[in-house]
């Protein structure tokens, strides 16, 4: 009785994970074409994105206005930056903010419109190795400490 409890379960579990994976807006199977990095930064330049960003250890151009706000792109994060979730930040930069619940726009233009996806491509695989995961400090007494 207990070893078929265990293989329904499996087959449930199995189930359930490709019924996720085969739903109309699904993730699942999505990839771009490999990006050149040194195209990325002068498409991150020509795109005018150093009006509201700066990329950790690199010296991009001033913006020709002074910032309003000043976002850093790249450093370190808590937790791995994927390629999945640069290219969602650029195409739908809404998304935290709508997934959240919290009804609000994101202060970056929408550049579906005129952002190519070769530049896509390219900015994200010019970002994605500026991110470095760091893993938090618990020290002796098991707090997290940043």
């Amino acid at each position: 009785m207990n070893n078929r409890f265990s293989q329904a379960a499996a087959l449930l579990a199995l189930f359930l994970m490709t019924a996720c994976g085969s739903q109309v807006n699904s993730p699942q199977g999505f990839r771009l074409p490999k990006g050149d990095p040194d195209a990325g930064r002068q498409a991150f330049v020509a795109v005018g994105c150093m009006q509201c960003h700066t990329v950790f250890k690199d010296s991009l151009p001033e913006p020709e206005m002074p910032r309003a706000l000043t976002v850093q792109l790249g450093g370190e994060v808590p937790r791995v930056k994927t390629y999945a979730q640069l290219v969602t930040s650029i195409i739908y930069p809404s998304h935290a903010t709508t997934d959240s619940n919290a009804v609000s726009q994101s202060p970056m233009p929408d550049l579906t419109e005129n952002l190519t996806v070769r530049q896509l491509v390219d900015i994200t695989q010019y970002l994605q190795p500026k991110y470095k995961v760091v893993l938090p400090d618990y020290s002796h007494d098991g707090m997290y400490h940043p």
